[in-house]
């Protein structure tokens, strides 16, 4: 970890640096003694100069300060006196680039003892002859001395920093009020950010900040605005030293990897972690003590970012009129947010739920307006089961790209109302895809699951259905849409495209919230089974990839992203307990604060998520994105399967419904009886009194 900003070897425009830039790379290269000593020697010299020139203001005559006039037993005294009070209070400690008025404070007070030390000095020597020190000369050089060097450090700090963020100077208060117990923390990173954070903490009565906690050996046994730096592998030690509460993660560019790391270890100990934001919000001066939150278990769970492939994203999006299905769900509204980056014409948001059309539409206009955008938003009430409506807003508009992400994906929920499962996840999808077919959309992507692969449930049989309807229909050329009794084939120029992935944090149907509130509850955390895993992927990471992949498909092509590897549920919920800065409550450790429970595993739930039917995969452009090659069935044969479907659920046939997936989407196991409602219903009804 690197937390001191490097100085920049070019500027913006690329050219090389001058001298001054190089003698001040060069200065911060050498070792950490022979910059003390250069210190050191330069105040040397300028309590020597202040010393001269308070003669000189005092007498109006240089010749009187010459060391050969008598004094020169004074211009030893001075450093000899001063130096170590300086060293006693931290200057040759602190780091220039970071000086704080802290520092300053202590740099007067060190001259002021030292010019009560030498006006001593002066008065036990005596006084006469040419040897003379007039009274007032000590208190001329005190001030000089305070105006010399606190200059020139503010100066050197001025410098060293060159393009790096300024740091704000910290003014002190008249009256500072203290807090009554106010938390110790330590600042985990003592670079620009870690000054910025505590410089914000200083108005914080809630907090004091007590330490600074760096991997960077040049900067350990050091202080910064008065806080000593340590190395974290003292941590163990200093959390009962200094009565640790919190550890504030000051590390907005360090990689994922090295992170995980950090939070790992610190998860060890009794206090909370919390970490501040990127460098945007560094850089544009909005870092409050509100901004900072919990170390939250995406900070954990993600992997590496992946720059994006700037024409990927903007090749279905840029100047063209893009729809969004489910607009104001998890993944809908994050596509929405990110499409609107990505400079469309027209950005249509079709939604069934009106709270939630209400609340992406009203923080995409404000998106729009803070950024001037050129961008018009239309938010369309309806659900996805309207094929005439679907039709004429894609043809009103003439849509050009569609990103269906309108679904059910709760599975127990599913499970339990399997007919509307179906009619949303797979019929919504079909009505969907033939009003694109029939306005003209060029590209069509559906948001697909992991669950679709060798599905245990309802709702992955639903999502691999969608899928086929989008594999068949790319492979017609002329397709005769289903339910249309004309016959009348229609041109097919729409790009169907599918892409497949796991869980995301955050989202509706994830167990990253409910376990949040069930720690804030005092628990316990209810995990369905101690080996159940998960694949897990950041929203915005994968609304992203789901943009890049729809932009690469030709026709009928399944996409397949890089999930990373499976995790634990167990381990993820003792991890959200860890860093929360609670104990895990166990059978070794029965006075924890939150317990584990396990429930088993709920209806239609499996232990492990696939991402592939098969093993026919290729790679793509992206890294994180593969295409998979798994079977099809045909536009007819498919349309069959739609029509007993619809049999089915007209005659509430649950079992017959089942008996379909069996049959269609290759590898379904149910694990559980059935456990429809209106089939529970049904079937109680019939073996009743």
């Amino acid at each position: 970890m690197h937390s001191i900003a490097q100085a920049p070897t070019s500027d913006r425009r690329g050219r090389k640096p001058g001298m001054s830039v190089l003698l001040r790379d060069r200065l911060l290269a050498l070792p950490r003694v022979k910059k003390r000593l250069l210190q050191v020697g330069v105040d040397t010299a300028l309590i020597w100069f202040s010393l001269w020139l308070a003669f000189f203001l005092r007498l109006d005559d240089p010749g009187a300060a010459r060391p050969l006039s008598g004094h020169l037993w004074l211009f030893v005294a001075a450093p000899l006196l001063t130096l170590p009070l300086l060293a006693q209070a931290g200057l040759y400690r602190a780091v220039l680039r970071y000086l704080g008025p802290i520092t300053l404070w202590r740099l007067a007070g060190a001259l002021g003892a030292a010019a009560i030390l030498l006006a001593a000095v002066v008065w036990f020597r005596g006084s006469g002859g040419p040897a003379l020190v007039p009274r007032s000369i000590i208190p001329i050089h005190a001030l000089l001395s305070l105006l010399f060097l606190g200059g020139i450090r503010l100066l050197a700090r001025s410098w060293f920093q060159g393009a790096a963020l300024p740091v704000p100077m910290r003014q002190p208060q008249d009256a500072p009020i203290p807090a009554p117990r106010p938390a110790h923390v330590a600042i985990y990173g003592a670079g620009i950010a870690g000054n910025l954070l505590l410089a914000t903490l200083e108005k914080d009565r809630s907090r004091k900040v007590v330490a600074f906690l760096d991997d960077n050996p040049d900067l350990q046994g050091r202080t910064i605005g008065g806080v000593p730096v340590y190395d974290p592998a003292r941590i163990g030690s200093l959390v009962d030293t200094l009565d640790l509460r919190e550890v504030l993660l000051a590390l907005p560019s360090v990689s994922r990897a090295r992170r995980n790391v950090i939070i790992g270890r610190l998860a060890l100990y009794p206090f909370t972690v919390r970490t501040v934001p990127g460098f945007r919000d560094l850089a544009n001066g909005t870092l409050k003590v509100d901004n900072l939150r919990e170390v939250d278990i995406t900070d954990l769970l993600g992997r590496e970012p992946v720059e994006p492939h700037v024409e990927l994203l903007e090749r279905c999006i840029r100047d063209q009129v893009v729809m969004v299905t489910g607009a104001g769900g998890s993944i809908g509204s994050e596509l929405c947010r990110q499409i609107l980056q990505n400079g469309p014409h027209t950005l249509i948001l079709y939604e069934h739920c009106e709270y939630n059309l209400y609340s992406i539409q009203t923080e995409l206009e404000e998106n729009i307006r803070r950024a001037h955008l050129d961008v018009r938003v239309v938010p369309i009430l309806n659900s996805v089961r309207d094929q005439q409506r679907l039709f004429d807003v894609m043809s009103a508009w003439n849509v050009d790209t569609v990103y269906h992400a309108a679904a059910y994906k709760h599975v127990p929920m599913v499970e339990c109302n399997m007919a509307e499962g179906i009619l949303n996840n797979v019929f919504g999808t079909l009505y969907s895809a033939q009003a694109a077919l029939r306005a003209g959309v060029r590209n069509f992507v559906l948001i697909s699951t992991d669950k679709a692969v060798r599905p245990t449930n309802t709702m992955g049989c639903t999502k691999r259905l969608a899928e086929l309807i989008l594999q068949a229909l790319a492979c017609e050329a002329n397709p005769i849409p289903y339910g249309d009794q004309s016959g009348i084939a229609l041109p097919n120029r729409t790009r169907y495209t599918m892409v497949r992935f796991g869980n995301v944090l955050g989202s509706s149907g994830s167990v990253v919230p409910l376990f949040r509130k069930q720690i804030q509850a005092g628990g316990p955390i209810t995990v369905t089974h101690p080996e159940i895993t998960r694949f897990f992927m950041t929203i915005p990471e994968a609304a992203s990839l789901v943009i890049q992949a729809g932009s690469m498909g030709t026709g009928g092509d399944v996409f397949v992203l890089d999930m990373g590897e499976p995790v634990k549920i167990r381990e993820l919920a003792e991890k959200m307990v860890l860093l929360s800065g609670l104990t895990l409550r166990t059978p070794e450790q029965p006075d924890g604060d939150i317990a584990i429970e396990y429930v088993g595993l709920r209806p239609g739930e499996k232990l492990y998520e696939e991402l592939l039917i098969g093993n026919d995969v290729t790679a793509t452009p992206h890294p994180m994105i593969m295409r998979a090659s798994e079977n099809r069935l045909s536009w007819e044969a498919l349309k069959t399967v739609l029509d007993a479907l619809a049999v089915a659920i007209a005659d509430d046939n649950y079992p017959a419904m089942r008996e379909l997936f069996a049959r269609v989407v290759d590898g379904y196991r149910p694990e559980s009886e059935m456990v429809d409602w209106i089939h529970l219903h049904h079937a109680a009804a019939c073996t009743g009194p």
